[in-house]
């Protein structure tokens, strides 16, 4: 016996709306990641451009030289994410879109041809690969180095010469850092690390990243400056 055609019709339509409401909640929840993502982003760009970076650590102030420092904080935020399992690794995976797409826009509003913008996109690209390769096996090597440092064997002094190096290759190159430049930037770097390790990772899944005071700052004067000010 068949079923009447009218609760043939009322099925389909039940499960038709169970499938649009189900594709309504994935792109609902897809927009909320991308929005923690650009959040995360942003935050990453805007300690990058703190101006301690460059007048205390000597960081090149162009174009190759804030793109490194967006890199290397970029970076910390994705390898904090890697403590949140899946949903960390679908912010990290946006984070990189949406970092890439932001080197597309601005390399067009440079004047960059666009024939040229995808070459140059995909070398940046690239390089975020290496760098980040280069950084994190700097970070693991300091962490065997000081539980061997720990246990007795070793003295540690390998581990930071191998951050030091990767930070002295990727964002100096060829250039020479002032007596105390680099060693202030290892600080920071190190710090910035512990802080974001140590930062819950609801916080970080939330869209907050918590940034270390750069060199030559003091917390509160990085918080003040951050502050959006009511216009006058």
């Amino acid at each position: 016996m068949r079923a009447p055609r009218q609760t043939v019709n009322a099925i389909e339509a039940a499960g038709n709306m169970k499938l649009l409401s189900g594709l309504m909640r994935h792109a609902k929840q897809r927009a909320g990641e991308r929005e923690r993502a650009r959040a995360l982003y942003i935050a990453a760009v805007e300690q990058a451009r703190r101006p301690g970076f460059y007048t205390d650590c000597g960081v090149a102030d162009s174009v190759d030289g804030r793109f490194d420092l967006i890199v290397l904080h970029v970076f910390l935020v994705i390898r904090a994410l890697r403590r949140a399992a899946e949903p960390g690794k679908r912010l990290s995976d946006l984070i990189f879109k949406i970092m890439m797409d932001d080197m597309d826009m601005n390399l067009r509003e440079m004047g960059v041809g666009d024939l040229r913008v995808g070459k140059r996109v995909k070398s940046m690209a690239r390089a975020f690969y290496g760098r980040a390769a280069a950084y994190d096996s700097a970070f693991y090597a300091d962490r065997d180095g000081a539980a061997a440092t720990s246990d007795g064997d070793g003295d540690g002094d390998g581990d930071e010469e191998g951050l030091e190096a990767a930070l002295r290759r990727n964002i100096y190159g060829a250039e020479e850092p002032q007596p105390g430049e680099i060693e202030r930037l290892l600080r920071y770097v190190r710090g910035a690390e512990e802080a974001l390790a140590g930062q819950p990772h609801e916080a970080l899944l939330a869209g907050e990243a918590a940034f270390p005071a750069a060199p030559g700052e003091s917390a509160g004067a990085q918080a003040a400056a951050r502050e959006p000010h009511p216009e006058a």
